[in-house]
């Protein structure tokens, strides 16, 4: 019993904790333009650099978790990929996903790199807390994976490739390896929800693909 109580208050303190920071950065009713979007990605970009993949030195304070999660969708792979990899159809499927606003999209090479900050509105408390993820998808088309490097307050940074394999009958497994930085105190909650909101995701995209929605 006090085990279970101590878990119970690290969840509710990561919960309290996140919640605050991400209140005290945006509320829902001033949203910001795109312009100002692309600023603070840039600004998150320069500061943070949330494509490095270095893990946290130990001492820092910070700790890493990662998880896998996987799905089959009956369809084939490159009509999966194109239809799974565009973040806009993740609006309405991930949990409280509302915008995605694009910062620029190009290609180097084989590579196509697009730049975005997601906008999400959590309800709390009889109030709506808009959180702000800054983002850089890089897609490989003709290897079936994209990667996407992701940070948000409180200095949350997530590291995901999504990889895509043909099965028999035209059918694909998608598979998407998470890991994420967090303040120590709070990587088991964020590691938790954000492969639970995966998953919820991943079961959405499922169905508008096989219903032919996508």
């Amino acid at each position: 019993m006090k085990k279970l109580l101590q878990v119970l208050a690290a969840q509710l303190f990561a919960a309290t904790f996140v919640l605050t920071a991400l209140s005290g950065a945006a509320r829902a009713d001033t949203p910001p333009s795109d312009a100002e979007l692309a600023q603070e990605w840039q600004v998150a970009w320069d500061t943070h650099r949330f494509t490095d993949t270095t893990p946290p030195a130990p001492g820092s304070g910070r700790s890493r978790a990662t998880s896998s999660i996987s799905i089959e969708i009956a369809a084939p792979a490159k009509r999966v990929f194109a239809a799974y990899s565009d973040i806009d159809n993740h609006i309405g499927r991930h949990s409280f996903l509302k915008r995605v606003v694009t910062h620029a999209d190009y290609c180097r090479h084989d590579t196509r790199y697009v730049d975005f900050t997601a906008i999400e509105e959590i309800p709390y408390e009889g109030a709506i807390v808009t959180s702000k993820t800054h983002a850089q998808q890089r897609l490989h088309p003709d290897k079936l994976y994209y990667e996407t490097d992701t940070w948000s307050e409180p200095n949350v940074v997530s590291h995901q490739k999504i990889v895509f394999t043909k099965l028999p009958g035209g059918r694909t497994r998608v598979t998407e390896h998470l890991t994420f930085d967090a303040d120590t105190t709070l990587i088991d909650f964020v590691v938790t929800n954000g492969t639970a909101s995966h998953q919820q995701t991943q079961t959405a995209l499922k169905q508008a693909i096989e219903s032919g929605d996508l």
